[in-house]
């Protein structure tokens, strides 16, 4: 593969993820303002602020990871890195839809929790193919463990 077609496709990864992240976004938008700072929220839950840039960090990071794979692996060691990459990211999404679109934290913990496994899934896949790729995705499940332990938080304190 030409580097052309190296950088071409790094490009088609970060505007997947990303545009899959825009799902997402689009059901936090509407509860942001209204449905989520009505609720109690643990001493430790950080600003709004924050979650854009990380989100925005971590998705580029994954972006690269799987671009990595995309680049190193064979056809046998793809497929099935690429398929656990797409599913958590999948997942991801539909945890926002589920706790901000749909308003129910207490569906969105199981979510998270698929969520998670899947990222170890994704991780161990990438680790097949390039070490690096399943290190970038450490920093993700670190915070999709923070975002766990807080998504439960608020189901319990608001229930």
């Amino acid at each position: 593969m030409s580097k052309k077609h190296h950088w071409l496709s790094l490009f088609v990864l970060i505007a997947a993820t990303f545009g899959a992240s825009a799902f997402g976004v689009l059901a936090t938008t509407s509860s942001l303002a209204t449905w989520y700072p009505s609720l109690a929220k643990p001493s430790w839950n950080p600003p709004n602020e924050v979650f854009g840039p990380v989100w925005t960090a971590l998705y580029l990071i994954m972006a690269i990871a799987a671009w990595l794979v995309w680049r190193r692996g064979s056809e046998a060691e793809v497929v099935p890195a690429m398929t656990a990459y797409f599913g958590q990211l999948v997942l991801n999404v539909l945890w926002s839809l589920i706790f901000f679109g749909l308003r129910a934290p207490g569906w969105a913990v199981l979510d998270i929790v698929i969520l998670w496994v899947a990222i170890v899934m994704a991780i161990a896949q990438f680790g097949k193919v390039s070490r690096a790729a399943a290190w970038l995705l450490v920093p993700y499940l670190a915070w999709v463990t923070f975002a766990s332990v807080l998504n439960i938080t608020i189901w319990r304190i608001n229930s």
